[in-house]
């Protein structure tokens, strides 16, 4: 394997906002297509990926080669995003970017996942999480029905 297909991972910084911003709306586009219509713009995203997701979250980029191709965001202990190009799905760069959140994670990690997102669900399942409740859309600005999912780490006794 050449160093330009190992993927790396490394806190995300300012300066990662415009291409967070892309793959977060390309992301959204290619796997929920269910999901309103994006209201905002690339540099109403990039914004808010800049000056709200960066200065609130612990936030990761996934690097192969000098090519960004996902991210994930932790606030506290809820993975708030964790986005991919849709052309490095599959690839295990989601499993490196969780695992990255995991560590950071120490007691668990919560998640939100859209009901209707079934490949994610099962991604998350994949990895250990469990359903700890399920909503009708009224803790979302998308007003679609969701869950929450949490991993546990393992306790030794």
């Amino acid at each position: 394997m050449s160093d330009d297909s190992k993927i790396r991972i490394r806190p995300a910084e300012e300066a990662d906002a415009p291409v967070i911003a892309r793959i977060h709306m390309a992301s959204r586009a290619a796997t929920m297509p269910y999901l309103p219509p994006q209201q905002r713009d690339h540099e109403q995203v990039t914004q808010w990926i800049r000056d709200i997701l960066l200065k609130q979250c612990r936030t990761w980029v996934a690097v192969r080669g000098t090519e960004i191709t996902g991210y994930a965001a932790l606030d506290g202990d809820l993975l708030d995003h964790l986005y991919l190009r849709p052309d490095a799905r599959r690839q295990g760069i989601g499993t490196l970017l969780l695992d990255e959140v995991r560590r950071h994670s120490p007691d668990g990690v919560s998640l939100h996942v859209f009901q209707q997102n079934t490949e994610a669900r099962a991604f998350y399942e994949h990895h250990g999480f469990t359903v700890l409740d399920t909503n009708d859309g009224d803790r979302n600005m998308e007003n679609l029905p969701d869950m929450t999912l949490r991993w546990t780490p393992n306790r030794m006794r």
